[in-house]
C-alpha cells in the first residue's frame, strides 16, 4: 500500500519548504475528514494535476513526533470534550526528516478559526523550558507551571498545496499514540485536513462530497487520550471512537 502511495506521489509536482512559506496559514479555517487507507490511492490519483506535494530531499511522506502537554486533571482535554471554544492545545513538535523542533500553541476561537503560534527550539523537550514558558505566558492565559507532558502522537504526513488557491491539504497516516503506560496504533486510518484562510471552493472538498465522505471534526490529542487514558471523562468522544472503528475495521 505505501509503495503504491509513493508511486502516485511521484506524479505530483514538488514544492519546497521555502516555497511553502507563502501558504503557512497560521490563522485559518480547518475542515477535517477521516477514511480508510485503501481509498487514498484513488483520491491521490484524482487530485494529482491540481496540487503540489512537499518534497524534502526526495522524501514525500514525512514523519512527525508530537508531545502534548496538559494539567494533571486534563483541563485542556476537558475544555474540548465539553465543547468549549476559545480553547488551547500546547505541544512540542519534531519534524523528524529535517530535525526541526517547534514549541506550538494552538488556539481555537469562537469564530471557528484556528490560530497557531510557535517558536523554534533546539530540541523536543519533555519538560517545558524557560523560553517555552515565556512564550506560553505571552500568548495564552495558561500557567506553564501547571502543565506537564501527557501524550505522544506520532504519524506520517503528506502535505499538498493547491496550485490555484491559497489552500494546504495534510494527509496523516500511521497514527500512533503513546503515554507512560500504553501504546495504541491505527494503521488503517487516514485523517485529512483542508486548511484555508477563508471558506473557498476546494478540489479536495469537492472530491470528498462526491464520495459521500462528510467533514468530521477530530483532535488527534483528544482522540488519542480518549483511546489510551484510563479514568478520564470521554462520553462525548465515544461516538467518534465508534466511527473510527467502523472506518478501520467495519465494526462497533
Amino acid at each position: 500500500m505505501v509503495d503504491n502511495i509513493i508511486d502516485i506521489l511521484n506524479k505530483f509536482e514538488p514544492i519546497s519548504l521555502k516555497e511553502m512559506d507563502s501558504v503557512s496559514l497560521l490563522d485559518r479555517i480547518d475542515t477535517k475528514f477521516m477514511f480508510r487507507i485503501d481509498k487514498l490511492p484513488l483520491f491521490l490519483e484524482k487530485i494529482s494535476p491540481l496540487y503540489r506535494v512537499l518534497d524534502i530531499k526526495n522524501i514525500r511522506i514525512n514523519n512527525y513526533e508530537t508531545l502534548y502537554y496538559d494539567t494533571d486533571d486534563f483541563f485542556l482535554f476537558l475544555q474540548h470534550h465539553n465543547g468549549k471554544l476559545n480553547r488551547y492545545k500546547v505541544r512540542n513538535r519534531r519534524y523528524v526528516d529535517t530535525n526541526l523542533n517547534f514549541f506550538e500553541i494552538k488556539f481555537k476561537n469562537n469564530k471557528n478559526r484556528t490560530i497557531k503560534r510557535r517558536i523554534k527550539r533546539e530540541n523536543l523537550d519533555i519538560v517545558l523550558k524557560d523560553d517555552a514558558k515565556d512564550f506560553l505566558v505571552n500568548n495564552s492565559n495558561l500557567n506553564p507551571e501547571s502543565l506537564s507532558a501527557k501524550l505522544w502522537v506520532n504519524y506520517s504526513r503528506i502535505t499538498l498545496v493547491n496550485k490555484f488557491s491559497k489552500e494546504r491539504l495534510t494527509i496523516d497516516l500511521n497514527l500512533n499514540f503513546r503515554n507512560e503506560n500504553s501504546t495504541i496504533s491505527y494503521p488503517m486510518l487516514v485523517i485529512t485536513e483542508v486548511k484555508q484562510d477563508k471558506a473557498n471552493r476546494s478540489n479536495f472538498l469537492s472530491l470528498m462530497k462526491e464520495n459521500h465522505i462528510r467533514p468530521n471534526s477530530i483532535s488527534k490529542y483528544c482522540f488519542g487520550l480518549a483511546s489510551i487514558q484510563q479514568n478520564i471523562k470521554k462520553n462525548n468522544f465515544k461516538y467518534k471512537i465508534l466511527t473510527i472503528n467502523k472506518i478501520c475495521y467495519g465494526k462497533d
